[in-house]
């Protein structure tokens, strides 16, 4: 099966754009590059195999269809739904943050 296309929502952007900012301030240029190529990586695993993530969140969110991916050994979680078209990245966030306050207004696109 090919991979559906991804959508990076512009929260998640942000978000994956403050933790390499913050890997680039406190730890350096090859740590962070590091941390985007685990992004990366771990987008086109999801965008083959969009099943994976897990349910663990959407019960207690109640999203149905959200999943969640961890970003090992980064302290992130990739929070993602499959939709018809194409694999919908929702946010990525550190697992230490509340991830239901965090996700608060996620479905409005911004």
């Amino acid at each position: 099966m090919p991979p559906v296309p991804i959508r990076v929502r512009p929260r998640a952007r942000r978000d994956i754009d403050a933790a390499f900012g913050h890997y680039l301030g406190e730890a350096g240029v090859e740590v962070a590059l590091h941390f985007a190529d685990e992004v990366e990586q771990a987008l086109h695993l999801l965008a083959r195999q969009p099943g994976l993530g897990s349910h663990r969140h959407a019960a207690w969110l109640r999203w149905p269809a959200l999943r969640s991916w961890p970003l090992r050994p980064w302290p992130y979680v990739v929070l993602y739904q499959q939709l018809q078209d194409h694999l919908d990245i929702v946010r990525v966030l550190h697992t230490a943050r509340d991830i239901a306050a965090s996700l608060a207004g996620a479905d409005d696109q911004g």
